[in-house]
């Protein structure tokens, strides 16, 4: 799973490609030509044809660095970062290029830059660049427009400034980045209404830009998701440091679909200040999580639950005990594990097959379920080996003896109650059987302050083999304190 740590630790090394690349470009640094792929593809800003030979286009770059040599200056004004894959990476970035020259005609156009990386061996080299300057006025053997740009007047230069401001005011610059990706951007103004949402949110949710833009944040949400937007916001807004820049924040939320389905989108936002450091929007991206949330629900579930029953397992019990035992501690609330066996189990398995006996281990897990809080542990340990943990019983060791005890004797009479089982057959047709099976139920109740978590479930267990030879199908009480501190 990704955490936020990871993937801003993947973010940072993505960027860290495309300004070395600036850094480069930019000082005409004539080792720029060594981070090229030798398969290598791209397209000239000069020229609308696609270069596929990787020394073609060194030269391409040593005649840009001829025609201007002197460093220029690059004016990012946008950024998007894509992780492919582990080895594969795309940025796009828009800027304004300021050359060594009097004329600055062309710094006010906005130049579109796409860069493919991919890791080779141990280096990232670039297998694609493609630049893209609006400037129709390129002529053979340049790559800037340089003749065209000395010849032009300062009028131009208010026409183009005013095609810019009308691009940054029509949000194109946002159309150009988000059009043909996969991931949603989206913009929400100081009172959270979306402002603006790009087309891969139609693709994801089945809703039109038209169906969203105008409406309050939430509704991208389910109610879950929703309450997870107010948390996040609530923190951040705790955290804000005013007139600094605002850090991204990174959180996993279901989103609803328009055909009633649920979707995990991870989002990464970030807080839009003004010059006095209040809030006034937040922009962002939002990526499908879907089937990695689906796959790490998975993982969980053979990490820490018994895939027949879908009770808790060893691992999980022990980590109950142990947060039981820790909260015992600090507030003298007294706890109690029960450890029973089935009684008449392997009869059944010898007379009907496992299947039968798994429907039966199944409605043994389904009556404790029902016989105890939701706040209780029930966790199958292994065969016919059930375990019931109990937190937060009462101060008093007889109280709790009592209270446990009372529940106890509520799930061996559950327990021996007939089962009606139902299986299916090889020829298609349902065998149901009915079987009788009791329980022998051994019981401790424990503090924090004086059991480990080993005798706690030791002792349990010899409880239960105490019941056992006591004639089975009832319960006994043991104890895990030490001599002289017996509980209950």
């Amino acid at each position: 799973m990704n955490t936020p740590s990871s993937v801003t630790s993947r973010d940072t090394l993505i960027r860290s490609l495309l300004d070395d690349y600036i850094a480069m470009y930019a000082g005409r640094d004539a080792r720029l030509v060594e981070r090229f792929s030798d398969n290598f593809s791209g397209y000239t800003g000069g020229g609308d044809f696609l270069v596929k030979d990787v020394r073609a286009w060194q030269d391409i770059t040593r005649q840009d660095f001829a025609q201007v040599p002197s460093p220029i200056r690059i004016e990012m004004l946008d950024v998007q970062l894509q992780d492919i894959s582990a080895d594969v990476v795309v940025t796009t970035a828009f800027f304004h290029i300021h050359l060594p020259i009097p004329e600055h005609v062309l710094a006010s156009e906005v130049a579109r830059l796409v860069l493919m990386f991919r890791l080779e061996g141990e280096a990232w080299k670039i297998v694609h660049s493609g630049i893209s300057i609006p400037y129709p006025m390129v002529q053979d053997g340049e790559v800037y427009p340089m003749k065209s740009l000395l010849q032009k007047n300062r009028a131009l230069e208010a026409l183009v400034e005013e095609r810019t401001q009308a691009l940054h005011d029509s949000e194109a610059l946002y159309r150009l980045l988000t059009e043909d990706t996969r991931d949603v951007l989206w913009k929400v103004d100081r009172d959270l209404t979306i402002t603006y949402i790009s087309p891969a949110d139609e693709r994801l949710r089945g809703f039109k830009a038209s169906e969203v833009v105008g409406r309050h944040v939430f509704s991208l949400f389910t109610d879950a998701g929703a309450e997870q937007v107010q948390a996040v916001l609530a923190a951040n807004s705790r955290g804000r440091e005013p007139g600094s820049r605002q850090p991204f924040v990174s959180f996993e939320a279901p989103h609803r679909c328009k055909d009633g389905r649920e979707i995990w989108g991870e989002v990464i936002s970030r807080a839009e200040v003004d010059a006095s450091g209040n809030v006034v929007g937040y922009h962002g991206i939002t990526r499908e999580i879907t089937r990695r949330r689906l796959l790490e629900e998975q993982v969980r579930q053979l990490a820490f639950f018994d895939l027949l029953t879908k009770l808790a397992n060893r691992r999980l019990l022990d980590d109950r005990l142990a947060q039981v035992l820790a909260a015992s501690k600090r507030s003298d609330w007294l706890g109690a594990l029960l450890f029973l066996d089935l009684d008449n189990f392997k009869p059944l398995n010898d007379l009907h097959g496992h299947a039968v006996g798994d429907l039966l281990l199944v409605e043994v897990g389904r009556r404790l379920q029902a016989c105890v809080r939701q706040m209780d542990t029930v966790a199958r340990f292994g065969g016919d080996e059930f375990v019931v943990l109990f937190g937060e019983l009462n101060t008093d060791p007889a109280q709790s003896v009592q209270q446990a005890s009372a529940v106890a004797e509520k799930i061996r009479a559950r327990l021996a109650e007939p089962y009606v089982l139902s299986a299916l057959q090889e020829d298609g047709t349902t065998q149901q059987v009915v079987h009788h099976c009791t329980a022998s139920i051994g019981l401790v109740v424990f503090s924090g302050k004086t059991a480990l978590q080993s005798e706690v479930v030791a002792a349990a267990d010899t409880a239960m083999y105490q019941a056992k030879e006591a004639g089975r199908n009832r319960v006994h009480v043991g104890s895990v304190s030490p001599p002289g501190e017996q509980v209950g």
